[in-house]
């Protein structure tokens, strides 16, 4: 039978498992199953065969690819976007540099009520078409499957607007998206704090549950935001709709995020960057998936979360973008690769493993995404040629991808 794509004489098929019934976690996080000289055979959107060239039968293909001095490796997943906004910030950027602190801007009316500002001036059409261009971006650096929040419209009427502008991305690109609702993410000022979360629970919730626009749904659990009895309160109210907890957690204080996230089952603990060792031991033996966003820390002057800790602990660990214009614009998964390294000690195994596994249970995507499993989804990308799989994080900065492969076809 003709072979839809075949690509053959690939230095390292990178991420091959039979099967990925589950996260990885503590010492099998170094593990990283990699087939030297391979081949890769896609047949409509899935993978149906793999392994060394040797064991390649005859087969014609209507398309094949010679990858030679090149690795395949699984699309990146990245479970933490915000890329649906309507315009950058590159001025409270500046005003960082001079001196300003993230909560000194967000009282100046900069920060997410700056973004919400400029996102409720706009129509859908137009709030999808300046977000699409981050969703190409990201697909040329190897993402395949994405995560976007909403949380920039405050409003009943444009976080609706939002999470349809993330859908809308899901249908008109290659990518899989999985999408957040977060209209807790910051209080508008003409609303009281009690006011707000009501609406939120009373009307965002159902309004959002009523289009079926939101997979999860997410609080910014953080001091001048949202307090911890406060997140628990409002994704409780997302679960009886259906959507599953994820949380903004431990940003810039120890705000009782990782805490609300165990307590109400959430999916993932995002951000870490004040964890400790109470947070630490309270993620033990739960399901909740701890996951750093490198290049929020970065941006930001924060400490990046302390990586090898949590995974010497035995814990899980996950590696997402966090895209946004305020604290970090760059959805660029190879560099979040390299800062895990460079900046969080973590093995070049450990992240790819953070980036791709991890972060696929991190949005349900375990069953198609994450790694080269037949059966699974055909979303991979081809690097340039590398010595080895160490050159990706080490060459931090540039894009080492070389050709894009989603659902079976090539995009780039």
């Amino acid at each position: 039978m003709t072979a839809d794509l075949l690509i053959v004489n690939i230095k390292g098929l990178v991420q091959v498992r039979k099967s990925t019934p589950h996260f990885l976690a503590g010492l099998e996080m170094s593990q990283l199953p990699i087939v030297e000289n391979a081949f890769l055979r896609i047949d409509g959107e899935k993978i149906t065969a793999f392994g060394k060239m040797t064991e390649l039968p005859v087969v014609e293909a209507r398309e094949t690819i010679d990858a030679t001095g090149s690795y395949v490796f699984p699309s990146f997943v990245d479970s933490h976007t915000h890329i649906v906004f309507a315009a950058y910030r590159e001025e409270e950027f500046v005003m960082k540099i001079k001196g300003a602190t993230y909560e000194q801007i967000a009282a100046n009316g900069g920060g997410i009520l700056n973004s919400a500002k400029k996102l409720q001036a706009i129509s859908e059409d137009e709030l999808f078409e300046r977000s699409l261009p981050r969703a190409i971006e990201i697909i040329k650096t190897g993402t395949g499957a994405v995560e976007i929040k909403s949380g920039y419209g405050l409003t009943v009427k444009d976080e609706l607007k939002m999470l349809r502008v993330a859908k809308r991305i899901g249908r008109e690109t290659p990518l899989a998206v999985k999408t957040t609702f977060l209209g807790a993410h910051a209080v508008p000022k003409d609303m009281s704090k009690a006011d707000y979360i009501k609406l939120v629970m009373e009307e965002m919730i159902p309004a959002v549950a009523a289009e079926r626009l939101a997979d999860y749904i997410d609080v910014f659990c953080e001091q001048g935001f949202f307090s911890q009895e406060e997140t628990e309160k409002i994704v409780e109210r997302g679960k009886e709709f259906g959507m599953r907890p994820r949380i903004h957690a431990n940003q810039l204080h120890r705000s009782g995020g990782v805490q609300a996230g165990v307590n109400t089952g959430a999916i993932s603990v995002d951000h870490l960057e004040n964890i400790g060792d109470e947070e630490i031991e309270i993620l033990k033996g739960t399901s909740t998936m701890p996951t750093a966003l490198p290049g929020a820390a970065f941006f930001l002057n924060l400490p990046f979360p302390p990586a090898r800790k949590i995974i010497d602990a035995g814990l899980p660990f996950a590696i997402a973008t966090d895209y946004n214009p305020g604290s970090a614009p760059s959805g660029n998964m190879p560099l979040m690769v390299s800062y895990a390294c460079i900046k969080m000690k973590m093995t070049p195994e450990e992240a790819i493993n953070a980036s791709t596994i991890n972060t696929a249970y991190a949005l349900d995507l375990l069953d198609s995404h994450g790694s080269i499993s037949v059966g699974k989804i055909a979303s991979v990308f081809i690097t340039k040629p590398m010595p080895s799989i160490a050159f990706l994080p080490y060459s931090f900065g540039s894009n080492p991808v070389a050709k894009v492969i989603l659902k079976g076809k090539i995009v780039f």
